[in-house]
This record gives C-alpha cells, sequence and structure tokens, in this order.
C-alpha cells in the first residue's frame, strides 16, 4: 500500500513540474493533493496529462513576463524587461553572426543580385538602429542601478552585478585579441565597400565566433589554433553568465513608472528594427545567392541564425504586449 501511494506521489509530482517554481510553491501542496486522489481514480488519462501541461506552460509564460495573469503583478513590468532584455541579447548575436558572413563577402566583391545588395543594407541600417536602442535603454537601467545602491541596497545587487562584470571582461578581452583575425581584412576596393568600417565588421566577426557550423566537423575545428577554439568555448558560457547577471539585477531593482513608460517605447521601437533586420536576412537567404567565388554562399547556418532571430523577435514581440499593459496601468510619475 505504501509503495502504491509512494508511485502516486512521484507521478504527481512529476506532473507537477510543469509549473514554475514560484507556483509551485504558493499552490504546490494542494495541488498534490488533488492530483494523487485523481491519479486514484483515473490512473491513467491523456486528457489530465495534456491539460496540466498546457496550465503549467501558460503559468511558466506568465512567471516569463510573456502572456498570462502573474502571480505578482507588481513585479510583471521587470520580468517582462527581462525577457525582452534576453530576446534583444539572443537576437544581437546570432544577427550578427549572420552579418559578418555578409560583410566578409562584401569586402571582396561587390554582390550579384540585388537581393543580397538590399540585405546588406537593410541588415546594417536595422543592426545599428537595434544598438542604438539597447545603449539608450540601459540609461536609466544605470540610473536606477545607482540610486538602488545609493538607497543601501548593494547587498542585493552587487553580487548579480560583478557576475554581468565578469562575463563581459570575459568577451571584450577575447574579441579585442581575435578581432586582427578577421577573413574581410585585405579584401579588394570596390564603390561601396566602405559602408561597413571594417573595425566594426572585425570585431563583430571576432565576438560570434562560436556561432559556427565548425561544431559539427571537429575535425576542422581541430585544425584552428588552440586559444581560439578555448575562446569559442569560453564565450557562450560568459555571455550567459552576463544575461544571468544583467537578469537578476533588473528584477531586483526599483523601477519608476515613468523608467517603465520610457523602456516600453524603446522596445517597440527595438523590435521594429528586429523586424527589420529578419526581413533583409530573409532577402538574402531567399534572393541572394552564392555570388562571386561564392563568397555570399548561404549554409546551414545561416539557415539556423535565421530560425534563431525569428523566435527572439516573437518573445520580444510577446514582451513589448505585456510592458505595454503593465505601463499603461500606471500612474504618471
Amino acid at each position: 500500500m505504501r509503495r502504491k501511494e509512494s508511485v502516486l506521489w512521484s507521478r504527481a509530482y512529476r506532473l507537477l513540474c510543469w509549473y514554475p517554481k514560484e507556483w509551485r510553491a504558493r499552490y504546490g501542496d494542494e495541488f498534490m493533493e488533488l492530483l494523487v486522489a485523481d491519479l486514484e481514480e483515473r490512473a491513467h488519462s491523456l486528457h489530465r496529462s495534456l491539460d496540466i501541461a498546457r496550465g503549467g506552460l501558460i503559468a511558466r509564460s506568465a512567471s516569463a513576463g510573456l502572456g498570462g495573469q502573474p502571480l505578482d503583478p507588481d513585479d510583471a513590468p521587470r520580468r517582462s524587461l527581462v525577457a525582452i532584455g534576453g530576446a534583444l541579447s539572443i537576437f544581437v548575436v546570432f544577427a550578427l553572426a549572420m552579418w559578418v558572413q555578409l560583410t566578409i563577402g562584401w569586402q571582396w566583391s561587390p554582390p550579384n543580385t540585388v537581393g543580397t545588395s538590399l540585405a546588406m543594407f537593410v541588415m546594417s541600417a536595422a543592426i545599428v538602429a537595434v544598438g542604438a536602442l539597447l545603449l539608450a535603454a540601459s540609461v536609466p537601467i544605470m540610473w536606477s542601478v545607482g540610486r538602488n545602491l545609493s538607497r543601501g541596497r548593494a547587498g542585493q545587487l552587487l553580487p548579480p552585478l560583478l557576475l554581468s562584470v565578469g562575463g563581459i571582461a570575459v568577451l571584450v578581452v577575447g574579441t579585442h585579441h581575435f578581432a586582427n583575425g578577421w577573413p574581410g581584412t585585405g579584401g579588394h576596393a570596390w564603390g561601396r565597400q566602405g559602408i561597413v568600417p571594417g573595425g566594426v565588421a572585425a570585431y563583430a566577426w571576432a565576438s560570434t565566433l562560436f556561432v559556427t557550423s565548425y561544431w559539427a566537423h571537429p575535425d576542422a575545428l581541430g585544425g584552428f589554433p588552440a586559444a581560439e577554439v578555448a575562446f569559442m568555448v569560453v564565450s557562450p558560457l560568459a555571455f550567459a553568465t552576463t544575461l544571468v547577471g544583467l537578469a537578476k539585477v533588473v528584477r531586483r531593482l526599483d523601477l519608476s513608472p515613468r523608467v517603465l513608460r520610457y523602456e516600453k517605447r524603446l522596445t517597440v521601437a527595438a523590435t521594429v528594427a528586429m523586424a527589420a533586420f529578419f526581413t533583409g536576412a530573409g532577402m538574402w537567404v531567399f534572393d541572394g545567392g552564392p555570388g562571386p567565388r561564392n563568397l555570399f554562399h548561404i549554409g546551414a547556418i545561416d539557415l539556423i541564425d535565421l530560425v534563431a532571430i525569428a523566435l527572439a523577435l516573437v518573445v520580444a514581440a510577446l514582451a513589448v504586449r505585456r510592458v505595454g499593459a503593465a505601463a499603461g496601468q500606471l500612474s504618471p510619475g
């Protein structure tokens, strides 16, 4: 009998894991008892499993600031900002990885299709816009960090701040070291070559070295310098560390209604810029072609980049809606 009860409770706990941790902390005990009672009556029910999975995903979506009713409405704007920041960061990584492939070919020869030419201009303008908007969005966040630190909250904010600073330091040092190996160096001059400064493209290339199809070809990857492979392994970890640290900082900040409304406007503009980049990338992938000497070849990694960009765009759009709804309910201040 005890063994049967143990099995039922184990099954109920596995079903409960569809829900986020904070939901389980508030409702988990009561929900577990209901599940165990239901499992005793109906040992197997596909409808029950699907219904719990659906409810859990909705709860996780609300917890992530993407939709649904959050457990703590006051915390919803910060959660949505964290989701947008994460989506934008992932977008920037994959967008830069895709864009630098185009810039390498662009340095060596003009493309021979209208699609590739348009893609270069649209993607370049969009990535500049996203970068500018991220910088503009960071100003009030940094001001809020300073204000919160001055109010004696260093114990809460300094650990995640140091975590993110450490991740950024690794990325900056590694990117600066490997930028000199950019394959676009020494390209042949032609009319519109200069629309992308070589130094900017080199740093973008070095910072996204880990987004490559070489992971699927270990023999070819083994021919790379050991230091470069090490950076390719460490850089995504540093990137993740930076994101986690910044997310914890934003979640712990007291953000004024004015700052939230300002961030809302910027995030809407950033989502539009992301959509523009996705459109330009689509022009290259579907109407570009390999170009002269195969310089603008579109590989499997580019399709992966395009899918990642699309997913980041969807997440950002969902989170922007939540920020807009929350900001609209705030009083002026």
